[in-house]
């Protein structure tokens, strides 16, 4: 369990008592008021939700977008209709208040077309990383002012998801080296995108095939050969299943394992680690099945309902990212990687630029050992960099 996780103990809370005996009460108090008060103030004030999605283009991202949220956050386009490749890789953010039954989202969605795309790609994540530690940086600056606001807006990414190509064979390596430095700086759910380009039996031989061969490098490229293969690419004969190979390059992908914090999280968990990565069909245009009304994509061969299990996996990802874990994804952003970002940055607080409402932090002392992670190995740059190249980092 992370300790920023756990409880305080009794010995740093200087009001609590030694004992704490139970009280038989004498009648109605009302204490169960407090939940209707914090519901009526959550309404009130609305809630924040921040998705990033990122892979190749003609993966279907817009597509999965608005069919998650069913509202058109995103102009889709089809792939080879004039739209030009963009040279480099382009972040884009657009923002819009869903309102369902008296409850406000305000949802920001990012893109990033461009990534992947292009012959070199080498370091093509460092803007979506830069990105990401963008958002940090804008809300510890907030933070810090003697001044503050009564609520600080949060750019912050909750979640992001990474769209697999449906290969049906393995990961680049772009996908690896991408994917090990992301997991430590947000949460990250992997998806196989436009599954319906493969068979059942496919989708469940990709979700458990080895990947990428441990201690490859980018620069030797395994040559696939019928039943063998060469160099660093390996059929599922040739290795452990696709979690263990996660494990092995260091990829915690979410729900991370160390923050089940009861019996009832673990078990929800552990249903959710074994169906990662999901594989999904995104589809925002509605049919008519057996007199019902449906969201799917229409083929010659019939009709692909996002929302039916037996043809793809949308509703896991969809409970995942809304109706089960959507505060515990705000919770993690906030508690670990922001956190971790945070002691990063206060530790050398005399780079922070001098604005209105500054302080002054000193250094932390040297006799206090610094904490494992991000101040182990704070990469090239001050900022945006600090969680790239800490491979021993644990969760």
């Amino acid at each position: 369990m992370d300790p920023l996780r756990q409880s305080p103990s009794r010995s740093s809370s200087r009001a609590s008592s030694p004992r704490t005996l139970p009280s038989e009460m004498l009648g109605y108090v009302g204490i169960e008021a407090v939940l209707d008060q914090l519901k009526i103030k959550a309404m009130k004030m609305g809630f924040e939700f921040n998705i990033m999605v990122v892979g190749q283009s003609g993966l279907g991202k817009s597509t999965m977008v608005n069919t998650l949220f069913k509202s058109k956050m995103w102009k889709s386009t089809m792939p080879g209709l004039g739209v030009p490749t963009p040279q480099t890789l382009q972040l884009q953010s657009v923002t819009h208040v869903i309102e369902e039954s008296g409850v406000k989202l305000k949802l920001t969605v990012t893109d990033t077309p461009g990534f992947g795309d292009q012959i070199n790609n080498d370091k093509c994540w460092d803007p979506i990383l830069g990105y990401i530690n963008e958002q940090y940086e804008h809300y510890l600056q907030e933070e810090i002012l003697i001044t503050r606001q009564r609520h600080i807006p949060d750019t912050r990414v909750h979640c992001c998801v990474y769209f697999v190509p449906p290969t049906g064979h393995w990961l680049r390596p772009l996908d690896i080296e991408f994917l090990r430095r992301l997991c430590r700086t947000v949460n990250v759910v992997p998806v196989i995108a436009r599954a319906d380009s493969l068979t059942i039996e496919e989708r469940e031989a990709f979700r458990h095939r080895v990947i990428w061969a441990p201690g490859t490098s980018l620069g030797s490229v395994g040559v696939w050969s019928g039943g063998e293969c060469t160099g660093g690419l390996r059929s599922s004969v040739c290795g452990p299943q696709i979690q263990e190979n996660l494990k092995t390059h260091g990829i915690e992908v979410y729900p991370q394992q160390c923050f089940d914090e009861d019996i009832n999280d673990k078990i929800l968990n552990s249903k959710i680690r074994e169906r990662i990565p999901f594989a999904v069909v995104g589809a925002d245009q509605e049919h008519i099945v057996n007199g019902r009304c449906v969201l799917g994509r229409k083929t010659k061969w019939g009709i692909i309902e996002v929302e039916n299990m037996a043809h793809c996996e949308f509703p896991l990802l969809r409970d995942l990212l809304i109706r089960s874990h959507l505060q515990d994804l705000k919770d993690i952003t906030h508690n670990v990687h922001y956190e971790n970002y945070r002691i990063f940055r206060l530790n050398e607080s005399h780079v922070l630029p001098r604005g209105p409402g500054w302080v002054n932090l000193a250094r932390a002392p040297a006799s206090v050992p610094a904490p494992a992670g991000p101040q182990a190995n704070p990469g090239p740059s001050k900022v945006g960099g600090w969680a790239k190249d800490n491979s021993d980092e644990e969760c």
